[in-house]
Parts: structure tokens; sequence; C-alpha cells
């Protein structure tokens, strides 16, 4: 059995703002049981209004402007292999 896919979200600011995003699994992946893969890591990005990205770890702080993205992919769930 495959693991679960995870969700992308994108809020776009229409006004200055300090972001604060405490996740996990961003560097270590979901572990799969009974002999399942491991999940996907997750990703925490800011996609700025002139287009420029910048990657944040799993626990960050950000200050936002006018126009800019924050991106958040949850991880995948770590897969299960029936005995």
């Amino acid at each position: 059995w495959h693991g679960g896919d995870g969700i992308s979200r994108a809020l776009r600011f229409l006004a200055p703002v300090t972001v604060t995003v405490l996740s996990g699994h961003r560097r270590v992946p979901p572990f799969g049981v009974d002999g399942g893969a491991p999940g996907a890591v997750g990703v925490n990005e800011v996609i700025r209004a002139d287009g420029r990205h910048q990657k944040l770890g799993g626990n960050a702080q950000v200050e936002l402007q006018s126009g800019d993205v924050f991106l958040m992919q949850t991880p995948g769930g770590g897969g299960w292999e029936r005995g």
C-alpha cells in the first residue's frame, strides 16, 4: 500500500506580515512500516513578488511583503507492505 499524498497550500499576502512555521519531516521522510517505502519530505518556501524563491526549514520565521506567497507542501505518508 502506498503512503498518503501530501497537500500543497499557497497563500498570497496582500499586506506585510510575519509568518512563523513549525513543521516536521522536512529533512527526514515519514517512515514506512512492515517493509513499506518512506514517504516524501515536505517543503516550505517563499516566492517573492519579484519571482525569487527562498527555501525555509521546518521551523522558521520570515517577513513577507505585499504580493509575496508562502508555499507549504506537506509530506506524503510512509507506505505499508502487506505481509
